[in-house]
């Protein structure tokens, strides 16, 4: 029986380890079939199906709409998928399989530190000897329109099937168009990249076909795995913090303006989940969710302004909200 909805991963690697993690910490754990498998399941969803396909062959197929969603990376996708608008979204980013896509020239042009220098020194390198620059790349057309972007005209793109970066020391061509993560091959081939040499901060996504067929229990599968994707990667973002306050005079701290709490709460997006005062027993709390990057001045102010003694912080495992964006973007590029 066809399944009604087909997510292609990564069929081996890091890419596949990741891709796995990422749906299991969301609650959705793969199933493949057999350690070498080319398919499973994904728990809780029946009518969905896993393909463990290449990271190249997933672009192929996002393009194609013989899969529905596909994690790989957006340098492949940008390469493999020239109109990559009109047939593929790029749903979301994961947080993983960071890699940079750069033009990369020789440490000893000491005069070339923008692509605008890169321009000058191919016209004159044209004039001196006659023939075009070599860019040796795998990455045809991302390095054909960034160059042509920046003006870069005097230049030969020459194909590349094995290690780009060992092309300038080997004669076989003068500069390169490669991905690194670290920059350490790149150095250790006495290479660096010019200051607007980056052509692509590339991650791994999740995309979605727009060319696929999209009955009706695949766009009810996609809502609820972008829900879950949504819910568990912007809990990883959030802190809970729960303030409180016990003993002799804590009715008379409690009496915050209520201006002055909405605008503690606004100025760093607080979202306030319960406040409490019983002054019976002398307690009070608060507890908000608060965006991680500023939790520490944050809960500084709030006990300062608040007079509370201790906060605790958890993380939540999910965060659902009413509205699924992720789903909403994806059905209005299908409308």
């Amino acid at each position: 029986m066809t399944q009604s909805l087909i997510i292609a991963v990564p069929s081996k690697g890091r890419l596949e380890e990741k891709s796995a993690e990422i749906f299991e910490q969301a609650g959705m754990k793969p199933r493949r079939a057999g350690a070498r498998g080319y398919t499973g399941k994904l728990a809780g969803f029946d009518s969905v199906e896993i393909s463990y396909l290449s990271a190249g062959e997933i672009a192929a197929r996002l393009r194609d709409g013989s899969v529905h969603f596909g994690i790989t990376g957006e340098d492949l996708l940008r390469e493999e998928v020239p109109d990559l608008e009109s047939s593929i979204q790029l749903v979301t980013p994961l947080g993983f399989g960071h890699a940079d896509v750069v033009v990369a020239v020789p440490n000893g042009w000491v005069d070339v530190a923008t692509m605008a220098d890169l321009a000058e020194v191919a016209s004159d390198f044209r004039a001196q000897n006659g023939r075009l620059m070599r860019v040796a790349t795998k990455y045809i057309h991302l390095t054909t329109d960034y160059f042509a972007a920046h003006n870069v005209q005097d230049i030969q793109i020459v194909s590349s099937f094995g290690a780009t970066e060992g092309a300038p020391a080997s004669g076989a061509a003068e500069l390169i168009v490669d991905i690194t993560s670290t920059g350490a091959t790149l150095a250790a081939n006495d290479l660096r990249v010019p200051d607007d040499g980056v052509i692509l901060k590339s991650q791994a996504n999740l995309a979605a076909s727009l060319t696929a067929d999209w009955s009706p229990e695949a766009r009810q599968a996609a809502k609820r795995i972008l829900a879950r994707l949504d819910a568990y990667q912007t809990a990883g973002k959030i802190k809970q913090v729960t303030f409180f306050s016990t003993g002799a005079g804590v009715s008379a701290r409690r009496r915050i303006k209520l201006g002055e709490r909405e605008n503690i709460a606004r100025r760093y997006d607080a979202k306030p989940i319960s406040h409490s005062t019983q002054s019976n027993i002398e307690a009070a709390s608060d507890t908000f969710l608060v965006p991680e990057k500023d939790l520490q001045e944050f809960v500084d102010e709030w006990m300062e302004v608040g007079e509370y003694t201790q906060a605790i912080v958890t993380t939540p495992d999910f965060y659902f909200e009413k509205r699924n964006e992720m789903f909403e973007k994806l059905a209005g590029a299908l409308a």
